[in-house]
């Protein structure tokens, strides 16, 4: 039997339940277990962190909403992982890690054989935690880092902090997709990203919605794509103050890769990239579907629209339906 999935929202669950858990962990017979914005004692969550120790079937952990509520659980969590083979998304999205938890997490997320998604969205961060961040995010010629990393909503990290990871990303050999969407980055900052995307040979998804950026962010980005080859093919600027104008120039800018490259593949056989904008009533999925990691929800008008944000990670990673 092929293994499958656990998926709980927002639930007190009973002993009984977490026993069940425990018994498909060890029998190897669940590839996705999501307990997301759950109520477990914090015996439960050791017999559950236990479990992990030894499962090699599970690739995504969704342990998002303050399911790691405290520094006890970020240790057991830690131990859990530096046993671990098999998990390649971890979603931490919502728990109080702070810097302090982020380093107890370190040395199991930056030796983990398999992780390549790390969500670690509101989870109060600072400075010391984009430090940590940036060791996941080795340069060329290293090892292997993370593709996908979101650091949604972490406003104590610094513009030092942000330059920091600017560098990281500039010269990271492995990140595909960043989500940094309500964070209050500024156009000061967005310059130092639009260059880390310019030096970048992988990013291909660039997530800035509700950033706080203007029309200086968005000339910076049109003469980017317009001038230089990069591997962009999804710029989120929805919830921004740039116009409209702008970013229709940039979204056909990004239209005539996207043609160049899909013509470049027919003739070589080789796998186009995509590259696509979004437009500015755009709101996005904090869902994962169809194989491909999907970004977050987003506050806005029922009548916006809804653009998928996929991260092209394949099918090495579970599809999740829930929301």
């Amino acid at each position: 039997m092929l293994p499958g999935s656990i998926q709980i929202t927002g639930e007190a669950l009973s002993g009984a339940e977490i026993k069940d858990i425990c018994d498909s962990l060890k029998e190897n017979s669940v590839r996705l277990l999501s307990v997301r914005g759950c109520q477990l004692s914090d015996r439960d969550f050791g017999r559950v962190c236990r479990g992990l120790t030894d499962c090699h079937s599970v690739a995504q952990l969704n342990l998002n909403l303050g399911v790691v509520s405290s520094i006890g659980r970020v240790k057991q969590l830690a131990e859990a992982l530096q046993a671990n083979r098999s998990i390649q998304a971890l979603f931490l999205h919502g728990s109080p890690l702070m810097d302090a938890g982020l380093a107890a997490l370190n040395t199991a997320l930056s030796t983990h054989p398999s992780l390549v998604s790390l969500d670690l969205g509101d989870c109060m961060l600072g400075d010391e935690g984009v430090q940590i961040i940036c060791g996941m995010l080795p340069p060329d010629g290293a090892k292997s880092g993370l593709k996908e990393l979101t650091l949604s909503a972490n406003p104590a990290i610094t513009s030092k902090g942000w330059a920091r990871l600017a560098i990281a990303v500039a010269h990271s050999s492995q990140l595909r997709v960043l989500n940094l969407d309500y964070n209050p980055l500024g156009d000061q900052i967005a310059g130092m990203l639009a260059v880390a995307v310019a030096s970048s040979r992988t990013l291909e998804v660039l997530d800035l919605e509700g950033t706080g950026l203007t029309n200086q962010s968005a000339q910076i980005f049109l003469d980017m794509v317009e001038n230089y080859p990069t591997c962009l093919r999804m710029l989120v600027l929805a919830e921004n103050d740039i116009s409209a104008e702008l970013q229709q120039q940039i979204s056909d800018l990004l239209s005539e890769g996207e043609e160049d490259d899909e013509g470049a593949a027919r003739g070589t056989g080789g796998l186009s990239l995509m590259r696509k904008v979004t437009t500015p009533k755009a709101v996005k999925l904090r869902q994962r579907t169809g194989g491909s990691l999907l970004s977050p929800v987003a506050p806005a008008d029922s009548s916006s629209q809804m653009v998928l944000v996929t991260s092209g990670l394949g099918d090495s990673l579970l599809a999740e339906t829930e929301m």
